[in-house]
């Protein structure tokens, strides 16, 4: 008998984001996305974090003052349409830690993406999310907060000899 207890493709997909995060530097908010083509391959990852060839020692990570991130960082949903390098994303889905801002939903109808899958929509009143929302609801982009049947996913890196 197969076992029971494995997950499924939106929570793999979504861990793959997660997972994704874990390479950002700021040391505020570490968002990851992943894109997935219709029959369940995937296609790109991204994370927020500095451009290609921008340090991360070299430039802000405040969130407040003169000098801030704001200006600098692309954000995981960017990121991973860029990454995609070129490649076909019509029909396919996001998968994102952190609903979209405004900037990314952009991207994200221009590259063809149908349907964005979330878990957190902490900036909801935001004139970014509103707009983000609008935006998506115009150009017939599905968006669906994730509720996984898993609230945590642990990986090892223990070799199967080890255990």
């Amino acid at each position: 008998m197969k076992r029971q207890d494995y997950i499924s493709w939106d929570e793999y997909f979504m861990g793959v984001a997660m997972l994704a995060a874990r390479r950002s530097k700021d040391p505020n908010t570490q968002v990851g996305a992943c894109i997935v083509s219709a029959d369940n391959i995937i296609i790109s990852t991204g994370y927020n974090g500095m451009p290609k060839g921008c340090s991360d020692d070299l430039f802000p990570w405040e969130r407040e003052g003169e000098q801030t991130k704001y200006p600098y960082v692309v954000h995981a949903e960017l990121n991973a349409i860029l990454n995609a390098n070129g490649r076909d994303l019509r029909g396919s889905k996001l998968y994102v830690a952190l609903f979209p801002c405004n900037e990314c939903a952009k991207a994200i109808i221009q590259s063809g993406v149908r349907e964005v899958l979330y878990l957190s929509d902490k900036y909801a009143d935001s004139m970014s999310t509103l707009a983000s929302k609008r935006m998506l609801d115009a150009a017939g982009v599905k968006y669906t907060r994730l509720v996984p049947k898993v609230r945590e996913i642990t990986l090892d890196f223990v070799p199967e000899e080890w255990k």
